[in-house]
């Protein structure tokens, strides 16, 4: 073969499943999402997912590596875990491999993996996402907001909670399974967050951002049952402080426990000396995004979730 042939060869393009990354391979999927995010100003691939990169394989959960002349081009994941909705995935191209029909190749694997039943993120809803999903024939079918709101000058009333409910920090290792059983009862029709495990749990934990002092457990003085929480986080290189989760066992809403709760985690944010707070709620659900707008949070950025027709 000649330089001028060879020069003119199509690129070979590679799509390979797998039920676990190795560690470098891990690696380069994390170097790829980062290189992403930097070019489209948001993670491509959810906390939950970036989580599933790393170690043994888990139940339901598949990767997609998109390779062209051998080198990682993309990557997709899917998760089959939810036993009545159709199987979740996430994808993104490398910003120097856009444009080559790359994105529709993986979402045409994740059809075919799926049984072409399948839900996938756009984050950030940017225009080639909505065109991806156009092109594969998928519909708008969900709405995340990520909501902002300033901390500097937090003028928030005291919080007041019911009769008989007290507040304390979450005691790792003591308190696992009793907040696994609140948060899978609070989050009971949430495909993500109310089918979290012990594993996800210890996932998090394991996080350098994780920081049980701003993990805030509402709990009965008469019995010390849970009855609610708010998780917070800081993203420490944005100066960031997340509603990371806030939930109410059902029983306990209509309250103010809900509200109480997300103000004791405010004001912690805000004693961390951080300038802005963010938090996730889905669009449809008008009662928590009308709370949280007389907060003071407004829409910042949304995500979209799109799906084959059921």
């Amino acid at each position: 073969m000649t330089d001028e042939q060879a020069a003119e060869a199509p690129a070979l393009r590679r799509i390979d499943t797998y039920d676990a990354l190795s560690a470098e391979q891990a690696t380069a999927v994390l170097r790829l999402l980062a290189d992403a995010a930097r070019t489209d100003g948001q993670q491509a691939v959810s906390e939950q997912g970036r989580l599933q990169l790393k170690g043994d394989p888990r139940a339901g959960v598949r990767h997609l590596l998109l390779t062209v002349d051998a080198e990682l081009a993309g990557y997709a994941q899917l998760e089959d875990t939810d036993p009545i909705e159709a199987p979740a995935a996430e994808l993104v191209v490398h910003p120097a491999h856009r444009g080559h029909g790359h994105g529709r190749a993986l979402g045409t694997a994740l059809l075919g993996e799926s049984g072409r039943r399948l839900r996938v993120w756009a984050h950030g809803g940017h225009s080639a996402a909505r065109h991806l999903a156009q092109v594969l024939g998928l519909t708008l079918f969900r709405e995340l907001r990520q909501m902002r709101r300033p901390l500097a000058d937090l003028d928030l009333p005291e919080p007041v909670f019911p009769e008989g409910v007290r507040v304390r920090a979450f005691v790792p290792g003591e308190d696992d399974a009793a907040w696994l059983a609140v948060n899978a009862e609070a989050f009971a029709h949430h495909p993500e967050q109310g089918s979290l495990t012990q594993r996800d749990l210890d996932d998090r934990k394991a996080e350098a951002w994780f920081d049980p002092a701003g993990f805030f457990l509402a709990e009965r003085e008469a019995d010390g049952d849970l009855v609610g929480f708010h998780w917070t986080k800081v993203h420490a290189a944005e100066r960031l402080g997340e509603v990371y989760v806030l939930g109410v066992r059902p029983g306990a809403q209509g309250g103010g426990l809900g509200k109480a709760l997300t103000t004791v985690g405010l004001r912690h944010l805000a004693a961390a000396g951080l300038p802005t707070a963010m938090l996730y709620v889905d669009a449809d659900n008008k009662a928590a995004v009308s709370v949280y707008e007389r907060l003071g949070f407004v829409t910042h950025e949304t995500d979209l979730m799109y799906r084959t027709e059921s």
